[in-house]
């Protein structure tokens, strides 16, 4: 435990030394995110911020921590296969196709390479079943959809940092305390990165010296989607919920930019802004306020995770009902999907009413 300790305060010493260089190499190759009607930022800012934690963290992985190399390398080749889509994307935009190929091609390399797939899954009453033929679709899908749902909230100065880092920290302590000790493996590959997040937040944070970018978003992402595979090859209803909920924060927003998308009539990949700290902002709230209050948020979300794996099943089964429903009654409550569709608060203020009629 010493070990993992020095190990995690040393990555993020070193991700605290690497950001400021990054950040001078990414001004000298034109790697630059400027001001515009879709950025909150008011001045250039370098992005490829990513690329510090990167290079903190795997450091960290192959010279500072005993895991053996065949643990580490598999995943190692798919992270830089999504590194450098980033890093792409920062110096010259890829389109939204050519993201999806190069998440898909490192999915590719988790799946076959690393063995990092869910292959039987355990539900109540009907028990255990292999999902055969499927396990391929649904791990790229499931890297896919948390990979994208990072880079979603990356809207704010330290935004999809500081989220990851309360997502990892939870995902860590589940699987540290909970689960088996190959989980305990992961978890310490885990706390490493949130080392690796914890040395370039200072840079990140609000007003922001360096942004993640693209580089780093997808990375997160990625990473986030890998990690929270590995304890789910033989998949239980709870151990599919626990990630979900962990991740509340990016997966609502997504879901929901999706669905407003849609009833808008507009293409999904379409770049909008109503998304979560859009409208957080709208309501009056400043840029750090903002940001603080996503954090609390996904804390809020990160405590519901750990009331899981200690509730019994329909402990578990009501917890889920009750954050369904609050999670709804706030995303209307600030107009997500759009100002005009409030179903469930339009309801609950015609029984209101009925109620106060026949009193």
């Amino acid at each position: 435990m010493f070990l993992v300790i020095v190990t995690c305060v040393a990555t993020a010493i070193l991700s605290l030394i690497l950001t400021p260089l990054i950040r001078k190499f990414a001004l000298r190759i034109g790697a630059v995110d400027l001001p515009g009607e879709r950025r909150i930022n008011l001045k250039e800012v370098p992005t490829m911020g990513g690329l510090a934690i990167y290079l903190s963290f795997f450091f960290a992985l192959f010279v500072l921590l005993p895991i053996p190399l065949w643990q580490i390398v598999p995943t190692f080749l798919a992270a830089t296969v999504v590194l450098l889509t980033g890093i792409v994307d920062d110096l010259i935009e890829l389109t939204p196709r050519m993201k999806m190929l190069g998440i898909t091609i490192a999915a590719l390399v988790t799946y076959f390479g690393a063995d990092i797939r869910i292959d039987v899954v355990t539900l109540p009453i009907i028990g255990s079943f292999s999902i055969g033929m499927f396990s391929l679709p649904f791990t790229i899908l499931w890297i896919l959809a948390i990979t994208n749902a990072v880079n979603l909230i990356d809207g704010l100065d330290g935004l999809a940092t500081g989220v990851s880092i309360i997502a990892l920290s939870t995902m860590g302590v589940i699987g540290y305390f909970f689960l088996t000790v190959e989980n305990a493996v992961v978890s310490i590959m885990i706390f490493v990165l949130v080392g690796a997040l914890a040395g370039f937040l200072p840079y990140n944070f609000f007003p922001a010296r360096i942004f993640l970018g693209d580089t780093g978003a997808l990375f997160l992402g990625f990473m986030i989607a890998v990690m929270s595979l590995q304890g789910l090859k033989n998949a239980t209803l709870i151990s599919l919920i626990i990630p979900v909920v962990i991740l509340g924060i990016p997966i609502t927003d997504t879901i929901y930019a999706m669905l407003r998308r849609y009833l808008n009539k507009k293409p999904i990949s379409s770049a909008d802004k109503m998304h979560l700290h859009h409208q957080l902002m709208a309501l009056g709230l400043t840029h750090r306020q903002t940001v603080l209050a996503i954090y609390c948020l996904a804390a809020i979300f990160s405590v519901i995770a750990l009331m899981y794996p200690i509730s019994t099943l329909w402990g578990s089964v009501l917890l889920t009902i009750g954050l369904i429903f609050g999670l709804e009654l706030f995303v209307e409550s600030i107009g997500l999907v759009g100002h005009n569709s409030k179903p469930l608060l339009n309801r609950l203020r015609k029984f209101a009413k009925n109620l106060n009629k026949k009193e």
